[in-house]
């Protein structure tokens, strides 16, 4: 095989360095990993989340455009500048991520240039989007196998639903996660956090990942330790207003923390962690907490069942069986110990992020004809 050295852009995440989960994450670590390997790499950010635009980024070439920063209309200006740019500076290949930029895929495959399209989860079922952004993602969906030359789901569940529900072709490539392990305990200290004494969850706070459900549970339950949420919107939110009303003083709000090793301390700190996504399909916070250790209690879908298999714990979307879950965990230290000990073994039979590269390497190089 030819070891050609690919121009690889990466279009329609917030962009680098990461300072969210998701898109940009992925983002982050794919373009990290490419560069590694020989390939030039750029990635095209929104301004108006950066204060400060470093021209590259651990060898990545950063791009730099602007977006109307609404929640319903970011991604789309944003892709709009991006696609412009791209027919002056046209990479070898492109990949697209949100499911949304599927409208702009045409228009890279116009311009002759390989488009990958990686679709993510099922965003026409978010309740954080409006009708009208609901029925747009449904629509992109339908028509991604037209747009891209080739569609990614990142789960063997997701890749059925796109094959039955829209008669679409798609390559699974998971996301990816790197071990982590306690450094500094002090720091969860510093955040009023006792070690081993706390639940937590880092995500965004909006309804699709079901916080208000695990917020009224452990309110609910008698568990004498903390829950500690991680995580905002970007956007002023009356749901997180409301998560607030429904907790007691044992829920403690952190705000969203883009400090890494910070995230990574309070994971590897925590007794168990809680996981409330519902709509994706492999989640990059779910396999956060996994390389970190962590013994998990998961909504059950097949999404997360896909994820964690025998290496967690499952509740249904019902408060009270939430209670009873995390009651039960709370009691029974051993089999809290024996998930957490085993939890990394799953990133490293699955979800590596090695492993990632190579499939979306060796994808790469099959479009670019090398």
């Amino acid at each position: 095989m030819s070891h050609q050295r690919l121009h690889i852009a990466i279009a329609g995440s917030r962009g680098i360095p990461s300072g969210y989960s998701g898109y940009e994450t992925f983002a982050e670590e794919l373009a990290v990993r490419l560069v590694r390997r020989g390939h030039r790499v750029t990635v095209y950010c929104r301004k108006g989340f950066f204060r400060e635009r470093p021209r590259h980024y651990r060898g990545v070439e950063l791009i730099y455009l602007p977006a109307i920063n609404t929640k319903n209309f970011s991604t789309l200006t944003h892709s709009l500048v991006t696609v412009l740019h791209l027919y002056r500076h046209r990479p070898d290949i492109v990949l697209f991520v949100n499911v949304a930029t599927a409208p702009f895929c045409c228009m890279t495959r116009l311009y002759r240039v390989p488009t990958v399209l990686n679709v993510d989860g099922m965003e026409w079922l978010r309740p954080k989007w409006s009708a009208l952004g609901r029925k747009y993602f449904l629509l992109s969906a339908r028509i991604a196998r037209y747009c891209a030359d080739r569609v990614v789901t990142d789960a063997y569940a997701m890749q059925e639903i796109y094959q039955r529900q829209f008669h679409t072709d798609s390559e699974v490539i998971a996301y990816g996660a790197e071990e982590g392990f306690a450094q500094n305990p002090e720091r969860v200290r510093g955040l009023g956090l006792e070690p081993g004494r706390y639940f937590f969850t880092a995500c965004r706070l909006v309804p699709d990942n079901n916080v208000d459900l695990l917020v009224t549970a452990f309110r609910n339950s008698s568990v004498q330790m903390k829950y500690a949420l991680a995580g905002g919107t970007p956007y002023r939110s009356a749901y997180v207003d409301r998560l607030k009303t429904l907790a007691d003083d044992r829920v403690v709000f952190l705000g969203h923390i883009d400090d890494h090793a910070l995230i990574r301390e309070l994971h590897c700190n925590a007794y168990a962690y809680l996981h409330g996504h519902q709509y994706g399909g492999t989640n990059p916070t779910l396999l956060k907490a996994l390389a970190c250790g962590n013994c998990v209690l998961a909504l059950d879908t097949p999404f997360n069942r896909e994820v964690l298999g025998q290496y967690g714990i499952f509740f249904p979307k019902d408060a009270e069986r939430v209670r009873l879950e995390i009651e039960a965990v709370a009691a029974d230290s051993e089999k809290r110990d024996r998930l957490s000990s085993s939890a990394r073994e799953r990133i490293r039979q699955r979800y590596t992020w090695d492993l990632v590269v190579d499939k979306y390497e060796s994808l790469f190089r099959r479009l670019a004809g090398c």
